[in-house]
């Protein structure tokens, strides 16, 4: 551990204090969080399979599903997406009715169907089931009839339909494939045939053969049940979330620390436009997004007013149910700053007082546990915006990912660029300069007083520029760009 007590530390030593104080934090508890809030969160537990993909026997393309080696089928029913052989009907929606139509009804065997120009296969009328009117609603059952349970459903088979050699089903892309099918027929493959009364219709294959278990997708054939798809300790993407989903869960175990922020200033306006004397929050509003980047969550935001028992009482509200607060402002040495002397009442170890770069020189990392068990950590950030920013970038994200065990965004991107004109490096401090990377070269955007967010805003990167910094080539620090 970099142990910096009072005296102002130098920036590379900053962020390696930060990400040292995380690794030992490390690991957060697993809590479990909705899909939808999962993103950018680190998993605490392996990722299995509460169900196979797929679930059941499906058809990969649209077509007949065949029994035997054919060259000719009888087409004995219908099967469409969200059936199952036999079943009730479509899931969410009762019976139709129909012989051959949508639901459930049509796997029951049909004694025949008509043709439209398509070669498609419908009831016995002709009528499309697109064209054919929903069946009515059925009447209220009797109350006697409700207490004495659900009534069997009219005309379904007890078990599931089961295709013997020589028969077949119209079948959708996605529905279940009945027991004893082979293969799927593409209609492309395909012709019917039905005798003049429409009693009968003949499903003939084209050309060729088609092989057992062409075109059908076997249960779990892409994940079984029970396997472990994605390790713990992997970042959740939006493509994480989907697979979740498919594998049967709506909630996932994360590593993601918790972080309660702290606003400070009589003077800060937290909506709207400011009044007289106000100035308008711009950094509250980014640390959601900005902690989200680093794998953790800010779980409260409270704006408070300057002074030393009110600082007090706010740093001991929020430390209790999180895992790190960020105090913005108050972390300067003015007369209305009052975060050290708070740290002090409280009995905090204070690890970096000050690091030397600009913007942010005030910044400040602490934490209210012991050397062995650090407890809650505290940071604290610039009140200027642009300042606040590079604090966060230096001390806030360095912590939080190494907390989470999260990889840093900028892990993937060039480290270095050629810086595009001139910089002039400070005697003392590193300078973080907004700049636009394009081809390898990194272009000073301007607008970089510490109170204006102007040109992070514009900028892809912060550049490094130590002490006596000669160039061309500088160290990159890459922005967040996104929650997650």
């Amino acid at each position: 551990m970099v142990r910096c007590g009072n005296a102002v530390t130098p920036w590379a030593e900053a962020r390696e204090a930060a990400r040292e104080l995380g690794d030992r934090l490390w690991p957060v508890a697993g809590r479990p969080v909705p899909l939808d809030r999962a993103v950018g969160a680190v998993l605490a537990q392996d990722l299995t399979a509460l169900v196979g993909v797929p679930p059941f026997d499906a058809a990969a393309m649209d077509g007949y599903a065949v029994a035997g080696p054919g060259p000719e089928w009888t087409v004995v029913g219908r099967v469409l997406a969200g059936e199952e052989p036999g079943g009730p009907g479509p899931r969410g929606g009762g019976p139709s009715g129909d012989a051959v139509g949508a639901g459930a009804a049509s796997l029951r065997r049909t004694g025949g169907g008509a043709l439209d120009g398509s070669g498609r296969l419908h009831g016995a009328t002709g009528e499309s089931p697109a064209d054919r009117a929903p069946a009515p609603a059925p009447d209220p059952a009797p109350a006697s009839a409700a207490a004495a349970g659900p009534a069997p459903e009219r005309g379904f088979p007890a078990e599931p339909l089961a295709l013997r050699p020589g028969e077949a089903v119209e079948i959708a892309t996605g529905a279940p494939v009945p027991p004893g099918a082979d293969s799927v027929l593409p209609y492309e493959l395909a012709t019917l045939d039905t005798t003049a009364h429409g009693s009968v219709t003949k499903v003939t294959r084209v050309t060729g053969e088609i092989a057992p278990g062409r075109h059908v997708r076997r249960a779990g054939e892409d994940t079984a049940p029970g396997a472990t798809v994605l390790p713990a300790g992997s970042t959740v993407t939006p493509a994480v979330v989907g697979l979740a989903a498919g594998l049967g869960h709506d909630t996932l175990t994360v590593r993601r620390p918790r972080v309660a922020a702290l606003v400070t200033g009589d003077e800060i306006a937290a909506a709207g436009r400011p009044g007289a004397g106000q100035v308008r929050d711009a950094i509250g509003p980014v640390l959601p997004s900005l902690t989200a980047s680093a794998g953790a969550e800010v779980t409260a935001l409270r704006y408070i007013g300057d002074g030393f028992d009110t600082m007090v009482e706010a740093l001991n509200a929020a430390a209790a149910p999180v895992d790190v607060v960020v105090v913005c402002g108050a972390s300067s040495k003015g007369p209305a700053d009052h975060l050290r002397a708070a740290l002090t009442r409280i009995g905090a170890t204070v690890v970096v007082d000050g690091v030397s770069c600009r913007p942010g020189h005030p910044q400040l990392l602490a934490h209210l546990g012991t050397p062995e068990d650090p407890g809650t950590v505290v940071v604290g950030l610039p009140g200027n915006p642009n300042a606040a920013l590079a604090a966060a970038v230096t001390l806030l994200a360095p912590l939080l990912r190494a907390m989470a065990g999260a990889p840093d965004p900028g892990a993937a991107l060039p480290p270095t660029a050629r810086v595009k004109g001139a910089i002039r490096p400070h005697a003392h401090d590193t300078r973080l300069v907004a700049v636009r990377v394009t081809g390898g070269q990194a272009e000073p955007v301007g607008h970089d007083r510490p109170g204006s967010l102007r040109g992070a805003a514009l900028a892809d990167a912060y550049a490094v520029i130590p002490p006596g910094w000669s160039g061309p080539y500088a160290a990159l620090v890459w922005l967040p760009r996104g929650g997650g």
